[in-house]
């Protein structure tokens, strides 16, 4: 793959991740999942009250479909290392993906309940 190649797909992975707020996971089957962009990977939640992206954190690279918003067609397939974030060395992560967590009940304190119920995890990109 040439570097303009590459970075054509980093490109697209990037401008995907932020235009739509869901993915697809290829886990024990396709699992939808919402998730932000930030700091150049996918940060999501799983675990507690949150989404359940089961054996998401076991692994070391998971499968990666982004689709249009508009339609729906597949934009881009990438892999993925998949890394559990430390939540309070990463609060600006956290936080940044709380700010994307739509009709939470508990807002004021989601990072708190993240912290203990729940597991963070950054999917960085590798294109394929």
């Amino acid at each position: 793959m040439s570097d303009d190649t590459r970075a054509d797909d980093t490109r697209a992975i990037e401008e995907g991740a932020k235009k739509s707020g869901i993915l697809w996971l290829t886990l024990d089957r396709p699992r939808l999942a919402w998730h932000t962009w930030h700091d150049g990977a996918i940060y999501l939640v799983t675990g507690g009250e949150e989404q359940a992206l089961p054996g998401l954190d076991a692994l070391d690279r998971v499968h990666v479909t982004l689709r249009s918003k508009d339609n729906g067609a597949r934009l881009v397939e990438f892999e993925a290392a998949v890394a559990v974030v430390d939540q309070a060395a990463a609060a600006d992560a956290v936080a940044a993906l709380a700010k994307e967590r739509l009709n939470a009940l508990d807002s004021e304190h989601l990072t708190e309940r993240w912290a203990r119920d729940s597991t963070v995890l950054r999917l960085t990109p590798s294109p394929l």
